[in-house]
């Protein structure tokens, strides 16, 4: 088979990328060893976060580092035989994230997701998928009357700056925004842009088969035998060969293994996660953030999704759950939950740069070869938005944003 471009990676950045591509008029190939949205794009809460314009830093108060290192916490936990491999991209993490340097992150970051409202709306419209989508918000929320005040105070700030719509509650407030919750919660912030996904995986799947009604074509192949030919680029697939003169690396955590033997050695690391739903008696309607115990709890079709914070660990090494037992205890206090639905928590991975932000453009040093990953925490918010960045470079048009802060080439030819 030869068509014009092959994208690698059926995420909701791979799809939404070969459906941007498409829906200009090329001939597309979708090419993933798994059917579309069931890695990474599965295993999120489900927002399309709005007001997520400033991106997870790594913690620059020795404090919080130390709390960190301790595990004092349960936002995030590591595996100690990971971290010399992960030393070199937390590093680099670690410095990026310095109050000038991270400045300018969070004004590139904004810059896309200001975005992701308008061009998911139009993608939900066309795939008809409205009915896994509500408009009501999420809400973080805090346990101590302290870290509630100083929260509420940057929330109100960081709202004014970049035009959001929020609410401060009292623990009275939270109750009457969604009576489900209960328990010792001293207030929280309601983010009242935001959008949430019933299930995350399904919009994927539903985009997907958007991409095929308009002509795209979808084949199980395996990313890693993509080959530079004469004409462009070659990969192996269930039903032969595709051959096309330009390539998409849209891979996700697993860009690595694939950029890494063209010779790019990109600060990427992976930050891991957990899921697991949970039966209810009375479901939610919108999610809620316990951000001093690092978890939150998300309405899904399948029942309450617990979604754990950050691991560092080798992307392979086997499941440890430990932030996700530690979730559901104190999640016990907040709702009733009933048994779990599945009989083993879910893993995945979240692809993340150490300059907190994704990498789109072109290959410095490939002919036809193009980029479209490392989103972080925000592949599902941001997936409509780089793709049609990355459509726009690709045809030569006038980007929408200023491509410059997510460029491959500031990482060196």
């Amino acid at each position: 088979m030869t068509k014009e471009i092959v994208v690698l990676g059926a995420g909701m950045v791979g799809v939404c990328t070969a459906l941007a591509l498409r829906q200009r008029g090329h001939a597309v190939v979708l090419v993933d060893r798994r059917m579309p949205g069931r890695e990474t794009s599965y295993g999120n809460a489900g927002i399309i976060q709005r007001e997520a314009v400033q991106p997870y830093a790594f913690p620059r108060e020795w404090m919080a580092a130390l709390r960190v290192i301790t595990r004092q916490g349960n936002d995030v936990h590591y595996h100690p035989a990971a971290l010399a491999s992960l030393l070199p991209a937390l590093a680099r993490y670690w410095r990026e994230s310095a109050p000038d340097r991270y400045a300018a992150t969070v004004t590139a970051y904004s810059a896309l997701i200001r975005h992701c409202l308008s061009e998911h709306e139009r993608l939900i419209s066309l795939a008809g998928a409205q009915d896994l989508v509500r408009k009501s918000g999420w809400l973080q929320a805090y346990r101590s009357a302290s870290a509630f005040d100083q929260a509420a105070r940057a929330a109100t700030e960081v709202a004014r700056q970049h035009g959001l719509d929020h609410r401060i509650l009292d623990r009275a407030g939270i109750t009457a925004a969604e009576p489900a919750w209960r328990g010792p919660m001293a207030g929280a912030i309601h983010w009242r842009d935001p959008w949430t996904i019933t299930d995350p995986g399904e919009l994927v799947s539903r985009y997907a088969a958007l991409f095929a009604k308009q002509g795209g074509i979808f084949r199980h192949g395996d990313a890693t035998t993509l080959k530079q030919q004469e004409n462009g680029w070659t990969v192996a697939t269930e039903d032969g060969p595709v051959n096309a003169a330009h390539a998409v690396i849209a891979l996700g955590p697993w860009a690595s293994a694939l950029t890494q033997p063209f010779g790019y050695r990109f600060p990427l690391f992976v930050k891991r996660g957990y899921h697991r739903h949970y039966a209810v008696e009375s479901m939610p309607a919108m999610p809620l953030l316990d951000v001093e115990n690092g978890f939150m709890l998300a309405p899904m079709k399948r029942g309450l999704r617990l979604t754990t914070g950050a691991e560092f660990a080798h992307h392979d090494a086997a499941p440890t759950p430990v932030q996700l037992r530690n979730a559901e205890r104190h999640a016990r206090e907040l709702v009733h939950l009933g048994a779990a639905v599945e009989d083993t928590p879910w893993l995945g991975a979240r692809p993340c740069v150490a300059d907190m932000r994704p990498v789109v453009g072109r290959a410095p040093r490939h002919r036809g070869l193009w980029f479209n990953f490392g989103h972080g925490h925000q592949g599902f918010t941001l997936g409509p938005v780089t793709a049609r960045l990355l459509a726009e470079l690709m045809d030569e048009d006038q980007p929408f944003v200023d491509p410059g802060p997510y460029d491959p080439i500031r990482f060196g030819a």
